[in-house]
């Protein structure tokens, strides 16, 4: 009786040792599961036990006691004073590792992408900023095996971005914000932090998203078209509505936005009869051109992609731009069309 008493006290002690061990692991877990971006600052002279505590406030680590265990165990980690850029999605071996690395926000530059701007344009940018040349990071997003991975790595990306007929894979795709990136950054670590915020952005739309008729390759393609069309916010439901009539109803969707891509032309300059005519995957201005440009013209905002998941509740099929203003007038007949050329062309 005694024997069989012991082995229960084992079993339970070591039931009770292994409990323990779980919940220390599943304490150092990431506190999200999606990205969620925080600064965090450790105060010079700061001890262990306050930056653990500040964490934890933060709702930047699981649990302290977890965290306090770790650091004991890993007496090489030297916690940095600074300002660090931190993610609720990482664990805690990977926060405290950033905290020692010492890659301060000191050691970072800001730049700002704006929306409807072209890849080449963001491309440029970067060149100047990091000093890459810009045919060494057109040909990092053009590299079928980095595409790849990509594919892997993001579900809204799929094998749209690998079509031969793109002139750049990833436009429409990086999304236009205001980033903070490390000098040293990579091209890689500027591409996947500005898609993780594409991914953050398409998150607040996934009901829409998952209903459209449309995938989200089409979708940022519709966006980028509105974009570039609506000079005025309040426009861009109605573009979105036209773009749809006229996939629905089998027409040309005519966009001359379209036309100045594919002949690789900025919107200042000026089309030819040639460019208006040309046959290739972007220009939607043919009228034996029908459904969407291979993909995205620019990099839509999220007001864009708003619009193209929540077109207007109208029937417009046309719409002409006031030149003075960029004000959009739109129009339900081609008859209505013409007349609004002769009143603000």
């Amino acid at each position: 009786m005694k024997k069989r008493q012991i082995i229960i006290v084992v079993i339970c002690i070591l039931v009770v040792i292994l409990f323990i061990i779980g919940l220390y692991f599943y304490g150092l877990t990431p506190v999200s599961k999606k990205s969620d971006k925080v600064t965090f600052t450790v105060s010079s002279g700061s001890s262990t036990k306050s930056v653990v505590n500040d964490l934890y406030e933060a709702k930047i680590i699981k649990s302290k006691i977890s965290s306090m265990v770790y650091v004991k165990f890993n007496s090489d980690l030297m916690i940095q004073a600074g300002t660090y850029e931190l993610d609720r999605s990482l664990s805690t071996k990977e926060i405290f590792e950033m905290l020692s690395s010492g890659k301060v926000l000191n050691d970072t530059m800001t730049i700002t992408f704006i929306e409807g701007k072209r890849v080449t344009h963001y491309v440029k940018l970067i060149s100047e900023k990091f000093g890459y040349t810009e045919s060494d990071i057109l040909s990092v997003m053009s590299d079928t095996d980095y595409l790849n991975t990509l594919i892997d790595k993001y579900e809204f990306i799929d094998e749209s971005i690998l079509n031969s007929d793109l002139y750049y894979p990833l436009e429409g795709y990086l999304f236009p914000s205001t980033y903070e990136f490390y000098k040293d950054a990579s091209i890689k670590d500027i591409i996947e932090k500005m898609l993780d915020k594409t991914k953050n952005v398409l998150d607040n739309y996934s009901a829409s998203l998952k209903t459209s008729d449309y995938n989200i390759h089409e979708i940022l393609t519709i966006a980028s078209i509105i974009e570039n069309e609506s000079m005025i916010a309040e426009d861009r439901d109605e573009v979105s509505q036209v773009i749809y009539k006229r996939l629905d109803t089998n027409m040309s969707l005519g966009m001359d936005v379209t036309t100045y891509y594919g002949a690789r032309k900025e919107l200042s300059e000026e089309l030819t009869k040639v460019d208006l005519n040309e046959i290739n995957a972007y220009n939607t201005r043919p009228t034996s051109f029908l459904g969407l440009p291979v993909g995205p013209i620019c990099n839509p905002s999220e007001a864009s992609i708003n619009a193209a998941l929540n077109p207007s509740d109208t029937d417009y099929v046309y719409f002409y731009a006031e030149i003075a203003t960029g004000k959009l007038h739109f129009a339900k007949t081609y008859s209505e069309f013409q007349e609004l050329i002769r009143l603000y062309s």
